[in-house]
């Protein structure tokens, strides 16, 4: 416990440090609490806000979790089926990477068309924005395994698919499990773009609404907001690294580490 405070010590300090320079050039700037509010203004519309925040933080949460399980599912099978098949890999890796060049508004337009108003839309929308990490570091953990190992298993009369799961799986799983990190943190932001930047907004609830109604009327709420949206990402990216490490115990760690 005590090394786990010390390690999140600087941290600490170094965001202590930038609140309070935040809190002074609000007092001595006079920039207007529309523009930028101080972070007491912050704090107190957030303690203020409580449950109207935690309304909209679980429909975001909930995006975030679905859509990243979804991004998961899809990118991890798609890996694999590019790792076992060259002739997959030639014909549909072109098309993901594509895939990330095409605007949201105009995915989100088609997908409120064909499925409503409802949470799935955006639930898409964010398996789309994550999907892209998880299948590009897992073709890439795939790829990177020792070839010795298949083939000493193959020796042993392994079939493709034991030499599979018992040598290249394990050996790329660290490299998805970061790809997975990355998708999540991305994750947060994409729920964000796709309650502003889909026609559901002012339909369903969300944090992403939430910010952008109140940044012109209700400053100090929408970055009590963003708040939120930024100690769930953190908190995630983190909760993320602690199950890599359990579930790859025998991954080499830098040295200094701290996760």
């Amino acid at each position: 416990m005590r090394s786990a405070i010390l390690r999140a010590l600087p941290a600490a300090l170094l965001g202590a440090a930038l609140l309070g320079a935040w809190e002074i050039y609000v007092d001595a700037s006079g920039v207007e609490e529309d523009l930028l509010p101080a972070p007491h203004a912050v704090a107190a519309a957030l303690w203020n806000n409580g449950g109207l925040l935690w309304h909209n933080f679980t429909v975001t949460a909930e995006e975030v979790v679905f859509g990243l399980a979804l991004a998961l599912a899809a990118g991890l099978a798609l890996a694999v089926a590019i790792h076992l098949s060259p002739l997959l890999r030639r014909a549909v890796y072109p098309l993901a990477v594509g895939s990330q060049a095409v605007p949201i508004p105009v995915i989100g337009v088609l997908l409120v068309f064909w499925w409503g108003f409802g949470i799935f839309p955006k639930l898409v929308v964010v398996a789309l924005i994550c999907f892209f990490p998880v299948l590009v570091t897992t073709v890439d953990g795939l790829a990177a395994v020792d070839p010795e190992q298949p083939k000493l298993l193959r020796t042993l009369d392994a079939s493709r698919w034991q030499a599979f799961r018992l040598a290249e799986l394990p050996a790329a799983l660290p490299a998805a499990l970061s790809g997975a990190r990355i998708a999540l943190t991305v994750g947060v932001i994409g729920a964000f773009i796709a309650e502003t930047s889909t026609p559901t907004i002012g339909a369903y609830p969300g944090l992403g609404r939430e910010i952008v109604t109140d940044i012109n009327l209700q400053a100090p709420r929408a970055y009590a907001g963003t708040t939120v949206l930024i100690v769930f990402a953190v908190a995630c990216f983190y909760a993320l690294s602690i199950a890599e490490r359990r579930l790859t115990p025998w991954r080499a760690r830098p040295r200094g580490d701290t996760r």
